[in-house]
């Protein structure tokens, strides 16, 4: 990027992940196809394209397809093809595999991906075509004239943890645009605000989330086959949890596995990164981890409410697209498609309003009527209250599942869906066993099979400017000492993955909250979890959070 205070562009992508880059490849297609000379440029926090990109990625190919050409899509970086794909059922010390695939579970004949590998892929094609990508660059928010949105703001650099400029303080760039097009990602940080300010979830169901958490392990030889797949399901959850496990065979005795969990459990000291651990102790991912080595760790959240959690995605002079959008279909768990597809929508829109150089909202409505026309539609439409009835629980919402697949996904009795954030119960009123109750002589770290958080995190390559202002900002911290730590336990020190936060007491026995940023993998469950709304989780400084190699 250039060290100019301003500049200027035509259109500005903010995120490098599979949307954006979909985005910038289709759109630099059809300019270059007109002999256009549009200034097209993407912008990522990430210190290199695909370092905060994390996937457990079985991806359809029909969209890449039509997004590259032939030769194009034969030189993507495949792991590997799906050969065998299988449901386990896991109780505490059992498994068996179920006969059948599950509906929209099949994936015999999908691809195994690295999806940070081939974000790396689509950034080089996308600087062949003339887009400008630039990793390394945060923004911290939006430039306004007269209530429109006309641009970003780079995060300003050289300042202390107190706020206070320092010799080597540097103004954030300001980089104005014809049109915006945020695609950061689940929970994109400048989505949140842009949704806030202009009251674009009015008509939509709240957003809901899981966070999942992912591993990649060198494994004995013979251990598990290249291309074999496994989901699981049942043990170690129980009750109205909702969520599973996958392990995907790749080459070289590789193998990806994650697990899981809907942020709508209602136990407040629940923790996920402790019940992945716990679920590589049962036998029957022992048998495959036994002597193999952890080469990387990671998480992130995945939004999951369906076609009525999505919330209005324009207004003037801006899209939203990919995750940052919510598309993702459950429950199939995939949305990379979909990223690519909202990619090719959102490229359409902005080739049409640079045509007519109008970026007004009446122009930028064509996205919605794209979005509708595509797979995207066509997909989350009839399964649109999956996760609604899965809230009861696996036999409840299952049986109202199965008719759901029979009226197009009709569903009478649907729950209403409340934010993960108002789903927590109050340590008084959980009436169930807490989670270290639940899984007693379970909890320890060998550091060989399972691993403490501070472990994990270094496998994840996370490193920060620890010198910068906390970028986890919590609202209040009166509040949060007399709501969210006296009434709810703090929950936020179980449910993040990276041990960012921690209670201490004082000397006098008060309770309180340390906040360890420099350990935050940019997952956003803080942000989405924490009873009250009360944490808020802001971009760091550009380049700093998680390395990503294999994601």
């Amino acid at each position: 990027m250039q060290s100019e205070n301003r500049l200027f562009v035509d259109v500005l992508i903010v995120g490098a992940g599979p949307s954006g880059l979909s985005t910038a490849i289709h759109l630099a297609n059809k300019l270059n196809k007109d002999g256009e000379k549009k200034r097209v440029m993407v912008v990522d926090k990430g210190q290199e394209v695909g370092a905060h990109i994390l996937s457990g990625t079985l991806v359809k190919e029909q969209a890449l397809k039509e997004l590259l050409s032939r030769e194009e899509f034969d030189n993507l970086p495949v792991q590997s093809e799906v050969i065998s794909d299988d449901v386990v059922r896991l109780t505490e010390i059992g498994s068996s595999m179920l006969p059948f695939h599950l509906p929209y579970m099949n994936n015999i004949g999908n691809k195994i991906i690295s999806l940070s590998e081939v974000c790396k892929y689509l950034a080089k094609l996308a600087e062949e075509k003339g887009v400008e990508i630039y990793p390394g660059f945060a923004i911290s928010d939006f430039i306004y004239e007269n209530e429109k949105i006309v641009g970003v703001k780079c995060i300003d650099t050289g300042v202390d943890k107190e706020g206070k400029k320092q010799k080597n303080f540097q103004e954030g760039t300001k980089v104005d645009a014809k049109l915006i097009i945020l695609a950061e990602g689940s929970r994109g940080s400048l989505a949140k605000k842009v949704k806030d300010k202009f009251s674009l979830r009015a008509k939509s169901n709240p957003q809901m989330y899981s966070l999942g958490i992912k591993e990649i392990w060198s494994v004995r030889d013979g251990a598990i086959k290249k291309g074999e797949v496994y989901h699981t399901f049942g043990y170690p959850l129980e009750g109205k949890e909702f969520g599973g496990g996958f392990i995907y065979g790749l080459e070289d005795n590789m193998v990806e596995l994650g697990f899981a969990i809907g942020l709508d459990y209602e136990d407040p000291t629940l923790d996920p990164h402790a019940l992945m651990q716990i679920w590589k102790q049962h036998p029957f991912l022992k048998n495959i981890l036994d002597g193999g080595t952890l080469k990387e760790y990671g998480a992130k959240t995945i939004p999951e409410g369906g076609w009525h959690s999505i919330s209005k995605l324009y207004v003037d002079n801006l899209l939203i697209v990919g995750d940052s959008a919510g598309f993702v279909a459950m429950p199939a768990l995939k949305g990379v498609h979909f990223s690519v597809t909202s990619g090719m929508c959102a490229a359409q829109t902005a080739y049409e309003a640079l045509k007519a150089n109008d970026f007004s909202e009446a122009k930028l409505s064509i996205y919605k009527k794209l979005v509708d026309e595509s797979r995207i539609k066509k997909e989350l439409y009839p399964v649109r209250n999956f996760r609604a009835v899965m809230s009861e629980g696996l036999f409840v919402g299952g049986f109202k599942f199965g008719i759901q697949l029979l009226t197009n996904g009709f569903c009478l009795l649907t729950p209403h869906l409340h934010k993960d954030s108002q789903c927590t119960k109050k340590i008084s009123e959980f009436a169930g066993k807490h989670f270290k109750q639940r899984f007693a002589g379970k909890l320890d770290h060998d550091k060989i099979l399972t691993f403490d958080k501070d472990s994990s995190v270094f496998y994840s390559g996370t490193s920060h400017d620890e010198e910068q202002p906390c970028h986890l900002i919590v609202k209040d911290m009166d509040e949060f000492s007399r709501i969210n730590i006296e009434q709810y336990g703090m929950p936020c020190q179980y449910f993040c993955p990276a041990g960012v936060y921690e209670e201490h007491k004082s000397k006098e026995g008060k309770r309180g909250l340390k906040i360890h940023a420099e350990n935050c993998v940019h997952c956003k469950t803080c942000d989405i979890k924490t009873p009250n709304d009360a944490i808020t989780w802001n971009t760091p400084y550009g380049g700093d959070g998680p390395k990503y190699q294999s994601m």
